[in-house]
């Protein structure tokens, strides 16, 4: 058994970069369906409930990193989201990405009234933070995760939903592709812009041939590790004034503020911002599942079904809202899949329509990062009241 906090943070952080490499070195099809994030997240918890570590003694190592390396992991992986060009979208494709969280805020708060009986009135914690995950991503999640205080068994639980239920849709959605002409003709809807702005989007992406070097890295992580420690005395600092929110919640949309002022600076055209946040990702991903142990999932079905509920109730709305306002069916699915899959899965879908069309799916995802986090705790304090 591990018990010192080095050793099991090297453990952790060893145990990441195995799957990472196994992920993008092998090719193996079984990464499509559980990508490296959420097995590194069920192997980490395996350990745990193994006792590969003590809990008590590493917990001093724990409680030191988790926090600090969230809120670094946020700055950085908005540094790549430039609002500027987020706007380029034009106004039917954002209509449609806020279509497509709007609707999924609302299944989050329709499945909670419908499931809490059976998973539980504080479920909404969990709940809440795979909100954060499915307007924008992993990283929001744990964002929320943090901001609320959230357990780590809630976070077993939704991380378990985030797999098995965002897989199906993803296939569902990739199948769709060949509905595209029925559905945009009972839409009657007009794809010019899109094409006008996927194509100007394909021609910036080009254009932009930096390389990754050891100073923009480094100066990178230590922006963000700066910009972490400096941000959480501000929030403690806000929470004392303005007590309504808790430190870490100022603390996390501190952050996003300053993350998105980085990103039209400079900084953010700095390459490496998104390995930077990837390495972060996965640290604190694995930081998280350490403390979770299998034997806490007895209850995982009903979650499973939980989030199934949430995918039905977004679909039949994006549905309606698709045709009253005449969306096709690209914007529609990528908007869903920016939300619900982030920058993973976006691009994929958004290239199975047209190659030229991936930056778009990019953005949209990106455009979630920023919402995902704000978003997600306002949805699960929405839920805490209904709890009662």
């Amino acid at each position: 058994m591990i018990t010192d906090g080095f050793a099991y943070v090297a453990l952790l952080l060893f145990l990441a970069g195995v799957l990472v490499t196994l992920e993008k070195k092998t090719g193996w099809k079984f990464f499509k369906f559980i990508p490296a994030v959420v097995l590194l997240y069920l192997l980490a918890m395996l350990l745990c409930t193994l006792k590969v570590w003590d809990m008590e003694s590493t917990k001093p190592a724990y409680s030191a990193l988790k926090n600090p390396l969230t809120y670094a992991m946020v700055f950085a992986m908005l540094l790549r989201c430039d609002i500027r060009k987020v706007i380029k979208l034009g106004p039917k494709m954002l209509i449609g990405f806020f279509s497509a969280s709007i609707t999924i805020m609302i299944g989050f708060i329709v499945a909670y009234l419908l499931m809490k009986g059976v998973i539980g009135a504080d479920s909404w914690m969990g709940l809440g933070a795979l909100c954060g995950s499915w307007l924008g991503g992993s990283g929001n999640m744990v964002a929320v995760q943090a901001a609320l205080d959230i357990s780590e068994a809630d976070m077993g639980y939704a991380l378990v939903i985030d797999s098995i239920d965002y897989s199906i849709w993803v296939m569902f959605l990739l199948w769709f592709v060949q509905m595209a002409p029925k559905f945009n003709a009972w839409t009657k809807a007009d794809t010019t812009t899109l094409d006008e702005v996927s194509n100007r989007l394909e021609d910036e992406a080009k254009a932009n041939t930096q390389k990754i070097e050891f100073q923009g890295l480094i100066l990178l992580v230590g922006t963000a590790f700066i910009v972490s420690a400096v941000a959480q005395y501000i929030g403690t600092a806000i929470n004392s004034v303005a007590p309504f929110l808790d430190k870490a919640t100022w603390t996390i949309l501190l952050i996003t503020v300053l993350g998105l002022i980085g990103a039209v600076t400079p900084l953010g055209k700095i390459a490496g911002s998104q390995e930077v946040s990837n390495l972060l990702l996965y640290s604190v991903v694995a930081l998280l599942a350490s403390r979770a142990s299998l034997l806490e999932l007895a209850d995982a079905p009903a979650w499973i079904l939980t989030g199934f509920i949430i995918l039905a109730i977004h679909a039949i709305l994006m549905v309606i809202l698709c045709k009253l306002l005449k969306i096709d069916l690209f914007t529609g699915s990528v908007a869903s899949l920016a939300n619900i899959g982030g920058t993973a899965s976006a691009p994929v879908l958004a290239g199975s329509y047209s190659g030229s069309l991936v930056p778009v799916g990019i953005l949209m995802a990106l455009l979630g990062y920023v919402i995902g986090t704000p978003c997600g705790i306002m949805i699960a304090h929405i839920m805490q009241v209904l709890a009662g």
